[in-house]
């Protein structure tokens, strides 16, 4: 079958790349992903995978030549790669290879190869494909598997038999997972019964490889769909068993609590459908895995899980230490939005005081808007009526906020008296008194006794610090 390059925005590209490799006597291909997407009409992406029989480095040398004499190659000897950077293209190329691989490692030994040889060691059927560029079969899909067909029928194989792929490598576990994800593909049986088999074999991948798939089915359109199967598969309990120990429902004297490990499922969806921040929807994932540590039945109230937010924001700490993710900003606004879960939820009443907002405000800033995406998104409810009651109080909570945010400035506050002024009322150095003080008027405005302004904070310091036996200096 040829496939018609002559639309292709790259075509002009692909002749050079052609001309250049038969003056070279050496064969070249487009293979992977880049193949896979032509076929599904998903676009032309940036990063482009070439394979020769003969030596990739080569090839990408003489291309750099012919394209420009200054144009850089990066090459990396030790897999026998070469990558140019071309208007705004990403150009790898490589020679074709075989590969053997030992039980305890997944970096294989290699050895040079023919196209089908290469074909042969590529993850999936709909990864497995090529297009010739060379030029007595040029445009031609070299497609020994038949992914074509499994592009069509929306379902993710190996080339070669499940198990020995999957145990030689056991990222393309997750990959498979990730492409199903991501693709909306499903999984062959076979495959997926090799995946189970083997997913113990996931020890010997490196964490940051595995966040970066994760990360991935993290950021496609339906998280779900991959967390399901990371957990279908058992290997969700081996990357983050904080979640699978939200599985499960109790009953005790009558009562009963959601499973909330596919609740979990269901706010990480809704979420998704209204924010792309990879960061919000890990806050999503998270949001109540302090549930199954502090699950508890009290006789008269039912199950509970007091503090479980507090708790949960602690774990979230660990969970991305040994995960290997970020521990600064992003680190600090999981956390946040973890602990403050809850928060929004208990300022649903109409007697709610404009303190219990200010120190809602004061608590979240910046992420508020954040916050209330995860509140509205934890409404899981099947009940139509209740699920458009809960939406309408946030609705009446978010208004109360913003006039309140309006009347006292509250969401980037600093208090109007710094510690710099009271050293100086008080002819103090830095200390104690000074931190304990600051805390007493910051109270103060969220609590409404004063208002946000520098006159009447000076005069509340001033009666503050006389109880603490200060004298203004």
């Amino acid at each position: 079958m040829k496939i018609n390059l002559n639309q292709n925005k790259n075509l002009k590209l692909f002749k050079i790349i052609s001309s250049v490799a038969e003056k070279e006597n050496q064969s070249v291909y487009i293979v992977g992903g880049y193949v896979r997407d032509l076929l599904m009409k998903r676009g032309e992406g940036s990063d482009i995978d070439f394979v020769t029989e003969q030596s990739g480095i080569n090839l990408a040398k003489a291309l750099a030549e012919e394209l420009s004499p200054k144009l850089k190659v990066s090459i990396f000897k030790t897999y026998g790669t070469a990558m140019i950077k071309w208007k705004g293209l990403e150009l790898e190329f490589v020679g074709a290879r075989k590969e053997s691989y030992t039980k305890n490692s997944r970096n294989p030994a290699v050895e040079a190869g023919t196209i089908e040889d290469d074909q042969r060691r590529r993850d999936f059927t709909i990864n497995a494909m090529a297009i010739s560029l060379n030029k007595d079969n040029f445009g031609e899909l070299i497609d020994p598997f038949d992914g074509r067909q499994d592009l069509i029928d929306k379902i993710i194989k190996t080339p070669l038999e499940p198990r020995k792929t999957y145990s030689d490598d056991p990222l393309r576990m997750l990959r498979a997972i990730r492409f199903a994800s991501t693709l909306g593909f499903d999984i062959d049986e076979d495959s997926l019964s090799a995946i189970i088999s083997e997913a113990d074999r996931i020890e010997i991948i490196t964490i940051e490889r595995i966040m970066t798939e994760f990360n991935k089915i993290m950021a496609s359109e339906k998280p779900s769909l991959g967390l399901k199967l990371l957990d279908d598969t058992g290997l969700l309990e081996k990357i983050i068993p904080e979640l699978t120990a939200l599985k499960g429902v109790e009953e005790l004297e009558g009562q009963r609590h959601k499973d909330n490990f596919y609740h979990t499922l269901e706010v990480v969806d809704n979420i998704s459908e209204n924010t792309d921040n990879l960061w919000l929807r890990w806050a999503a994932l998270l949001h109540d895995i302090g549930k199954a540590p502090t699950k508890k039945f009290v006789d008269g109230i039912g199950w509970t899980f007091h503090g479980h937010e507090f708790l949960g924001a602690k774990m979230v700490k660990t969970l991305f230490e040994r995960l290997k993710l970020p521990l600064g900003n992003d680190l600090k606004y999981v956390q946040k939005i973890v602990r403050l879960s809850s928060r929004p939820i208990a300022l649903i009443t109409d007697d709610t005081s404009d303190a219990a907002l200010r120190r809602l405000l004061f608590d979240a800033g910046d992420d508020l808007d954040d916050l209330f995406t995860l509140c509205k998104a934890d409404i899981t409810t099947k009940n139509k009526k209740k699920k458009n009651r809960y939406k309408e109080n946030f609705e009446a909570v978010a208004k109360k906020i913003k006039e309140v945010e309006e009347k006292d400035h509250i969401r980037h506050f600093q208090p109007p008296v710094s510690g710099e002024d009271i050293m100086k009322l008080f002819g103090l150095k830095p200390g104690r008194e000074i931190g304990i003080l600051k805390e007493k008027v910051k109270d103060a405005i969220l609590e409404g006794l004063i208002p946000n302004e520098p006159n009447a904070a000076k005069q509340f310091v001033i009666k503050e610090a006389e109880k603490l036996g200060l004298d203004i200096k």
